[in-house]
C-alpha cells in the first residue's frame, strides 16, 4: 500500500482532520516507528482522528489504523466524516452478541493484525471492549500499549458497566498513559503506576470539537444544510437536548428518566429532541413513556456534525454519556447527568455537571431550576470547562516522538 498523501497542516480551531488512505508517514522521512492505532466505537472515532491527524505531520512516524468496528452503524459515519479509510477493519459487529463475543473476536481479529504490522506500540482509547481486548492481545504478543484517555475512575466496578474495569485492565497493561486531567493524573499515581510515564494532555474530543463547531461557523453552506435537517424545530421554544442509553439504567430507572422528560415537556414551553439509540432496550422503554407527547422529538441517531449542531442550539443537556459530560461544558451548556456517579468529576466539581441519577423527581427538580432561575443557569453555562484546549492531540504526538511538551492546566 502506497503512504497516504500529506496532509495540509492546520490546528483543531481552524479545520476538520481530513486523513485519507488509512497509513500514516511523511513523505521524505525515514520511518524510525511505527504506531497501530485501535478503535472501535463513534466515540472512540472521534477522539483518535484528531490523534491520527497530529500523526500524519510527524516525520518518521508511521501510523496505521485498525478498526474492530463494534458499532458498525455508528462508527462508519465518522469514519466518512473524516474521509479515513482504515487499514485494516474486523468487522466484529453481530446481532445480539454479548461482550464475551465481542472480546473473542477482537482477541483473534487484533492478534492477526499486529502479526502483520509489527508495530513498535499499539495506541488505544478509553474503556470499550475494543480497548480492553486489543490491549490484551497487544500484551500476549509483547506489543507496548499507549492509552489516550487514561486514568478515570468511578470506584465502582458496575458503574460504568463494563467500561469502569475496561479501562483498570487497559491501565495495568499500559506502559504510557495520557491523562485527560491531573484528577486522572492522581488517579493513576495512586495505582502505583510510575509518574514518568503519565502525561496530562486534556481530552482529544475538544480538538474534534472545536474543529466542528469551526466548520458550522466558517461554512455558511454547511450551517444551512444542519439548519434544514433540523427544520421542525420550533425557533420560539428553548430545546431539551436529551442522549441516553447506559446498560446500567435498563428496566425501570430507564422508564423512571423518560416518565421526567415527558413531565418537563409537559411543565414547560421547551422542545426535547432525543435522538434515540438504537438498542432495544433503549427504543421499547422510550417509545413507550415519550411517543406521541407534544414536543417531543424521538429522532434517529445522529451523525456528528448534526449532533454537535444540535448541541450548539441547545439550552440544556440530559444525559447519561461520558463524551458529553466533556463536550457541553466548552459550548456554555448546562449538563444534568442521568447516573449515579461518574468518573468525570471535574465537571460536577467545576459547577457545570450536576449528577441527577434516574429518579423521575430529581431530575424534574434539577432541570426545572436551570429552566426558570436565570441566575442558576448562567452559574452553570459560565462554569470553566476543565477537560481541554484543543491541543492534546498534539501533545500526545510530541510525546510519541519523544520530544518535551507542557501539561494541560487543568
Amino acid at each position: 500500500m502506497e503512504p497516504a498523501p500529506r496532509i495540509a497542516q492546520c490546528s483543531p480551531e481552524t479545520c476538520v482532520a481530513i486523513i485519507a488512505g488509512g497509513t500514516f508517514n511523511s513523505p521524505g522521512h525515514p520511518v524510525t516507528q511505527k504506531i497501530l492505532l485501535v478503535f472501535g466505537t463513534r466515540p472512540e472515532a472521534i477522539k483518535m482522528l484528531p490523534v491520527a491527524q497530529a500523526l500524519a505531520q510527524e516525520p518518521g512516524i508511521e501510523a496505521r489504523i485498525c478498526v474492530t468496528a463494534q458499532h458498525r452503524e455508528m462508527l462508519d459515519p465518522v469514519l466518512d466524516l473524516f474521509e479515513t479509510k482504515p487499514d485494516f477493519d474486523l468487522d466484529v459487529m453481530a446481532q445480539a452478541q454479548g461482550l464475551e463475543q465481542i472480546t473473542t473476536r477482537v482477541l483473534n481479529g487484533i492478534g492477526n493484525v499486529l502479526d502483520e504490522v509489527r508495530p513498535d506500540r499499539m495506541l488505544v482509547h478509553g474503556d470499550t471492549t475494543t480497548t480492553m481486548a486489543a490491549s490484551l492481545a497487544a500484551y500476549y504478543k509483547m506489543v507496548p500499549v499507549a492509552h489516550v484517555e487514561a486514568g478515570l475512575r468511578s470506584g465502582d466496578p458496575l458503574q460504568p458497566w463494563p467500561e469502569e474495569i475496561n479501562r483498570r485492565v487497559t491501565d495495568v497493561i499500559a506502559d504510557t498513559y495520557f491523562a485527560p486531567t491531573g484528577r486522572s493524573r492522581d488517579n493513576l499515581l495512586r495505582e502505583n503506576l510510575p509518574a514518568k510515564s503519565i502525561h496530562v494532555t486534556g481530552n482529544t474530543v475538544i480538538d474534534a470539537l472545536l474543529a466542528m463547531v469551526t466548520q458550522i461557523e466558517n461554512r455558511p453552506k454547511v450551517a444551512a444544510q444542519l439548519a434544514g435537517q433540523f427544520d421542525f424545530l420550533d425557533p420560539d421554544r428553548r430545546i431539551l437536548l436529551v442522549t441516553g442509553h447506559r446498560r446500567e439504567s435498563f428496566g425501570p430507572p430507564f422508564e423512571s428518566l423518560c416518565q421526567a422528560i415527558r413531565d418537563l415537556a409537559r411543565a414547560y414551553a421547551i422542545q426535547v429532541v432525543y435522538p434515540v439509540h438504537l438498542n432495544p432496550n433503549v427504543q421499547k422503554a422510550v417509545r413507550k413513556v415519550l411517543d406521541g407527547v407534544p414536543h417531543v422529538h424521538l429522532i434517529a441517531p445522529l451523525d456528528y456534525l448534526p449532533f454537535v449542531y444540535l448541541m450548539t442550539r441547545s439550552y440544556v443537556i440530559l444525559t447519561d454519556s461520558g463524551g458529553i459530560q466533556e463536550e457541553a461544558p466548552a459550548l456554555g451548556k448546562p449538563v444534568f447527568l442521568m447516573r449515579n456517579i461518574t468518573e468525570r468529576p471535574e465537571g460536577v466539581e467545576a459547577g457545570t455537571v450536576k449528577l441527577v441519577g434516574t429518579d423521575r423527581e430529581r431530575i424534574f427538580g434539577h432541570v426545572s431550576k436551570v429552566l426558570t432561575d436565570k441566575a442558576a443557569y448562567d452559574r452553570m453555562s459560565r462554569a470553566r470547562n476543565p477537560y481541554g484546549d484543543g491541543l492534546a492531540a498534539r501533545r500526545i504526538v510530541d510525546i510519541l516522538a519523544n520530544r518535551t511538551t507542557s501539561e494541560f492546566m487543568a
